[in-house]
């Protein structure tokens, strides 16, 4: 398998690091939007889980969507409880980098974020982004509901068909409902790229416009 071919795979729960009881502590307000950032949010809104290579660059896409209420990152899809940076890195905790994405569903339709994600980044490379290679860097989608569910895979569906007449490959994003735990990154990567304007963004998409996403603006 080579080098490194461990991080292209989940591990068994038995094989993952153990983690830890406690959560990450997080400021609990926005740095670009100025909202709370952990739960509960308000009555309405709804919450959907994106994961598109390194979280720092995903979590600009979205915070700068109109609509969207609030966003945190952290980790999810994975096995350990509550991991660190380090841990996920390693490739031994399963975890997927991803973006809670809070949203008002009267502002902006969940195909509308769909549709930044599909077109923020390239979702046929499997455990990778670009030059970010493992499992953390897997493109996936984590539904709230049966509802959303039936929204991504009809998306999904429809990217492929637009992916494959460019030629590109199979859609290799994991889509699960219900959503699997979210657990937060640690303070220092929450909104990474308003703290250090400068900092590494790895994101690319495939230039393939995805036929769905049209904004419900508030009146």
């Amino acid at each position: 398998m080579g080098i490194g071919a461990y991080k292209q795979r989940i591990p068994e729960p038995d094989q993952a690091l153990p983690g830890r009881t406690t959560s990450m502590a997080v400021i609990n307000r926005h740095h670009v939007l100025g909202r709370p950032i952990l739960p509960p949010y308000p009555a309405g809104l709804q919450q959907v889980q994106f994961g598109m290579g390194c979280f720092w660059g995903a979590e600009r896409k979205f915070w700068s969507t109109p609509g969207v209420h609030t966003t945190a990152v952290g980790y999810a899809g994975g096995v350990t409880p509550n991991p660190n940076y380090r841990e996920v890195c390693s490739g031994e905790t399963g975890h997927a980098e991803v973006v809670r994405v809070v949203f008002d569903p009267a502002a902006v339709t969940l195909e509308a974020l769909l549709r930044v994600f599909w077109e923020g980044h390239d979702p046929t490379q499997g455990m990778r982004q670009g030059n970010d290679m493992g499992t953390q860097y897997r493109s996936a989608i984590y539904c709230a509901d049966a509802s959303q569910l039936a929204v991504v895979l009809a998306s999904r569906d429809a990217f492929q068909a637009a992916l494959s007449a460019r030629g590109f490959g199979t859609i290799t994003t994991e889509i699960r409902s219900p959503e699997p735990p979210f657990f937060f990154a640690e303070d220092d990567h929450q909104q990474y790229l308003s703290k250090h304007p400068g900092g590494y963004c790895g994101l690319g998409g495939t230039g393939v416009s995805c036929p769905i996403g049209i904004d419900v603006g508030a009146d």
